[in-house]
């Protein structure tokens, strides 16, 4: 089974995070820490480094595509948000903003062929919107509206998992490019979880059930049924991931404060047994 373990923190911890790229190179931008967040970083595999900040600081927005061709939408800052913003590697510039403003929504996809669905602006949302490197225009609606859930995969091919409608969500939808329809429910409902990877290898990871805790709970999806991964570290929710199935980066979230706690996923290294040669007996 793969297993999560320590990679170098954040160098300020936040939660109502986003992110995306890969394991390798990261990159983690918004949330909130004492106050909204405009702080972006980037992962080179070990550490985090400072990037260009973003223009308008925000929490519980999206995000998806590169390290160096990066795309963050929506989320939060005392109003519900439609800023759109594209990263070059260095800084964060405006993009198309999108049709319907909310925060606590997921996305999915690339900076030149967005996703974005779900979130919430005063009612739960089933909005999905493409984006096209430009504007963002209307896609499927998801069939069941939530917030704070998680998504992965591409524009043609996007995920959708968990979230909250009024109760802990296990929904998981598939989208084709046009409409959303009904992939395997999570073993485990919640929200505020985080995912990568894609339609075909998603994983989810983290979370938290009303009234209840914060979740170390991972789930692996095969294109059909959610399975059991290695536990997180550290359980907490309204964190941020980015990589694939096989190469997870889990990165911030809210355990009792604001935390910093990077995490990446793999397969464990090999046991390697010594056994020693022993020569033919005379």
């Amino acid at each position: 089974m793969r297993t999560w373990s320590a990679g170098g923190n954040l160098a300020i911890a936040r939660y109502n995070i986003a992110g995306c790229g890969t394991q390798a190179a990261g990159l983690s931008f918004g949330g909130y820490s004492n106050a909204y967040s405009a702080v972006t970083e980037e992962y080179d595999g070990a550490t985090w480094s400072t990037g260009g900040n973003l223009a308008t600081a925000r929490y519980a927005l999206a995000g998806c595509g590169t390290q160096a061709a990066g795309l963050s939408f929506g989320g939060y800052n005392g109003a519900y948000l439609a800023v759109t913003e594209e990263y070059d590697g260095a800084t964060w510039s405006a993009g198309g903003n999108l049709a319907t403003a909310r925060y606590a929504l997921a996305g999915c996809g690339t900076q030149a062929a967005g996703l974005s669905f779900g979130g919430y602006n005063g009612a739960y949302s089933a909005v999905t919107e493409e984006y096209d490197g430009a504007t963002w225009s209307a896609g499927g609606n998801l069939a069941t509206a939530r917030f704070n859930l998680a998504g992965c995969g591409t524009q043609a091919a996007g995920l959708s998992f968990g979230g909250y409608n009024g109760d802990n969500s296990a929904v998981t939808e598939e989208y084709d490019g046009a409409t959303w329809s009904a992939g395997g429910n999570l073993a485990t409902a919640r929200y505020a979880l985080a995912g990568c990877g894609t339609q075909a290898a998603g994983l989810s990871f983290g979370g938290y059930r009303y009234n209840d805790v914060n979740l170390a709970v991972t789930e692996e999806y095969d294109g059909a049924t959610w399975s059991a991964g290695g536990n997180l570290v550290t359980a907490r929710r309204a964190l941020a991931g980015c990589g694939t199935q096989a190469a997870g980066l889990s990165f911030g979230g809210y355990v009792d404060a604001s935390s910093a706690v990077t995490e990446e996923y793999a397969e464990p290294a090999e046991l390697l047994i010594f056994i020693p040669w022993i020569g033919e007996c005379m």
